[in-house]
């Protein structure tokens, strides 16, 4: 197959999902939504910017680069984007429709429906169009704005299959304008989880990610360990997280909280002062698959407090490394977690409901051992890699 990926070229999930194919007999083609490099094996790369995503930085565009930081320029930048991104769509097409027509692919796949599909819909290709669906489009983006919305449904409706890691999606995509005939896969975003990497601890694990581990030596050797692998996301309340905290430390002072992509945030950093948790919080960068996982098996408990969300990649792989999930109570997570029996579902928004639940997990190691074990479980029956990609490879094979 001669394929064309439309994507975010800075993402870790649209890159797995990406090199399952790359690294096949497949020729492949990548046009990236942000300025990049990328180490995968394509056979060609370009970008096209397009809602100010970016000319003077890879992450940011001039205009983003004078909004301020924090949870204010976080909301800023996601408005900006929401009510003048969709005026750059059309002279971005423009620069697509070119690069298209020198590929002549037999099938283009763009990856989010926000500014992916929406660039590949305006182009109107005469080859099939699949549009992939994160957890977030319907429910944070395209309600963001008239033009957010107008744009999303365009894109559905020139869609002719969809790629969505949730049922709940499947029927909102319906709502949206997409045809409920055409075909859809559900499957999770970034390919599914590699269970080689992510798994639980074991005595075979000889290899110890020496950056991952340095993060654990200084901890108490009774301390109960909680992680948030969400980083800072518009839709993530990280508020809720931090102020969390100190009730958690009321009723158990040994807990320990690792942060991960949140060194250098200052945001993190004023939750932190402001709250008096400084001993208690470690900030960690981004960090390889590789060293998550080492982490993720060396934790009591994951938290997700996100009010937006499909299936989020980090709540798979800590499901799958045998740690205990608390997230946010979304319909598409319920599809992954029944409250009380292999996780705990909380209001995103209230910090002693996400500090109870806590609690309970880590008072509860019986059910924690239990929900491990469902959760590696499922997470091998339903979201293993290479079943997953074969499945999408058979998908695409559908429309030739």
């Amino acid at each position: 197959m001669r394929l064309l990926f439309i994507a975010d070229g800075r993402s870790p999930i649209a890159s797995n999902w990406i090199r399952y194919f790359a690294e096949s007999d497949d020729e492949v083609h990548l046009i990236s939504t942000f300025p990049c490099e990328t180490d995968l094996p394509l056979d060609s790369f370009s970008s096209v910017s397009v809602a100010f995503s970016g000319k003077a930085q890879p992450s940011r565009s001039t205009i983003q680069n004078k909004v301020p930081g924090g949870a204010g320029g976080i909301a800023l930048r996601a408005m900006i984007r929401h009510w003048l991104g969709p005026f750059t769509v059309l002279s971005s097409a423009r620069q697509l429709r070119e690069r298209v027509e020198a590929i002549q692919p037999d099938l283009i796949h763009a990856m989010r429906v926000p500014f992916e599909g929406m660039l590949a819909a305006a182009i109107d290709p005469a080859v099939p169009l699949i549009i992939s669906v994160w957890g977030n489009d319907f429910t944070f983006h395209a309600p963001a704005s008239p033009f957010m919305g107008n744009l999303t449904r365009k894109a559905l409706f020139r869609a002719d299959g969809l790629h969505v890691d949730c049922r709940r999606d499947r029927r909102l995509a319906v709502e949206w304008g997409f045809a409920e005939y055409r075909p859809v896969m559900v499957l999770p975003g970034g390919g599914g989880i590699k269970t080689d990497v992510f798994h639980p601890r074991s005595e075979e694990d000889n290899a110890i990610p020496q950056k991952a581990s340095k993060f654990l030596e200084d901890l108490p050797e009774d301390a109960s360990l909680v992680v948030n692998p969400r980083g800072f996301r518009a839709y993530v309340r990280n508020d809720t997280f931090f102020k969390s905290i100190p009730l958690i430390l009321k009723e158990k002072p040994q807990t320990r909280f690792l942060c991960l992509a949140m060194a250098g945030e200052k945001q993190a950093d004023g939750w932190i002062i402001r709250l008096g948790i400084g001993h208690a919080v470690h900030l960690l960068p981004k960090l390889s698959q590789e060293e998550m996982a080492f982490i993720f098996r060396n934790v009591d408990v994951a938290v997700s407090p996100s009010e937006h969300d499909g299936t989020p990649n980090t709540l798979l792989e800590t499901m799958a490394s045998g740690c205990f999930p608390i997230a946010g109570d979304l319909e598409s997570i319920r599809e992954w977690i029944e409250d009380g029996a292999n996780g705990y579902l909380i209001d995103p928004a209230q910090p002693q409901s996400l500090a109870r639940a806590v609690l309970r997990a880590l008072d509860n190691p019986q059910l924690r051992r239990e929900a491990a074990y469902q959760n590696v479980k499922i997470v091998r029956d339903r979201a293993a890699y290479e079943t997953v990609m074969q499945e999408a490879r058979s998908f695409y094979s559908g429309f030739l």
